[in-house]
């Protein structure tokens, strides 16, 4: 049987703690991983893996064996990827994930140009407004906003800094006014993203003075376009990113306010699981979004003031 396959279905099993999503990875029937992992135990003449009626576990042996073949999977890993970085054309599928509003305005759009430049790659696009680990999911690349990352084999790659505002339609504020002072937010309706850090407490400063209030919502929601939806339709005053909403302060459809008050910001990052050498895939998109980054000028798009 196949030796590589034997020890990457091991290490599947140990990382996972069971067979069959050992097998589910490596695409291979239960019944065929339970032969290969049959095998291996009885190639190397040691019990690598114990099993009770609710789980398994690797024994002595089987946690000293993990250890080595995970390292030595690494390396292989990184010797193909070394091969595959030469390569002129990168292949594969190419799984990135980004939260919903940042892939639909910052990814989707720029992924015919990127599949015209690199037509054998297939992009797998995760919307998703969690942070995903991205070495359990198979994550190639992840775009966040987070400063750092528990895992130390993580790397993080900055892409650009923006500033988060406080925006409303014409529309709501010709019915409810325009706020004039942070105590007239006490008298309008807020529209809360509840995946921000102390979403109902605004942190705002201002030439050294700083303030901090709590909020109430009429609306709150996981997802920025629900709420650009509904500050759009003139329901209330949303709290938001500036790379969500730029387009739609630029063309007048929202309003910034109390725009020389600064919010905390944001940072964008590429991440990615540390590698001596990135595939091909990989590279190619990490440096296709830092250079459309650079060429848009977005970093000083989004931490303008729109007052000034």
């Amino acid at each position: 049987m196949d030796r590589w396959t034997e020890i990457e279905l091991f290490v599947q099993v140990a990382e996972t703690g069971s067979l069959s999503r050992a097998a589910e990875a490596l695409h291979l029937s239960n019944a065929a991983a339970s032969r290969y992992l049959a095998a291996l135990e009885a190639r190397l003449g040691a019990r690598l893996v114990e099993r009770n009626t609710r789980r398994l576990f690797l024994t002595d042996t089987g946690r000293e064996f993990h250890s080595r073949a995970r390292s030595i999977l690494s390396d292989l890993r990184d010797a193909e990827a070394a091969v595959n970085a030469t390569a002129l054309n990168p292949t594969g599928v190419l799984r990135v994930t980004a939260s919903v509003s940042f892939a639909m305005h910052h990814v989707a759009p720029l992924l015919r140009e990127y599949t015209q430049r690199y037509p054998n790659v297939q992009v797998h696009l995760e919307a998703a407004n969690r942070y995903m680990d991205i070495i359990d999911n198979n994550i190639d690349v992840a775009i966040r906003n987070r400063e750092s990352e528990p895992d130390s084999n993580i790397t993080i790659r900055r892409m650009a800094e923006t500033r988060r505002l406080l925006a409303a339609s014409p529309g709501y504020l010709a019915r409810h006014g325009t706020p004039q002072t942070l105590e007239d937010l006490h008298r309008h309706k807020l529209l809360i993203y509840t995946h921000a850090n102390n979403p109902y407490e605004l942190r705002l400063s201002r030439q050294g003075v700083h303030s901090a209030m709590t909020v109430k919502a009429l609306l709150e929601s996981n997802d920025g376009q629900v709420l650009r939806a509904a500050a759009l339709d003139g329901l209330g005053i949303l709290v938001q990113p500036t790379y969500i909403i730029y387009d739609d302060i630029v063309a007048g459809r929202l309003v910034p306010l109390l725009d020389d008050w600064e919010l905390p910001r944001l940072t964008i990052n590429l991440v990615y699981a540390s590698r001596k050498h990135l595939s091909a895939k990989v590279r190619t998109f990490i440096d296709f979004m830092v250079e459309h980054f650079a060429k848009m000028d977005y970093e000083r798009k989004w931490t303008a003031r729109f007052g000034a």
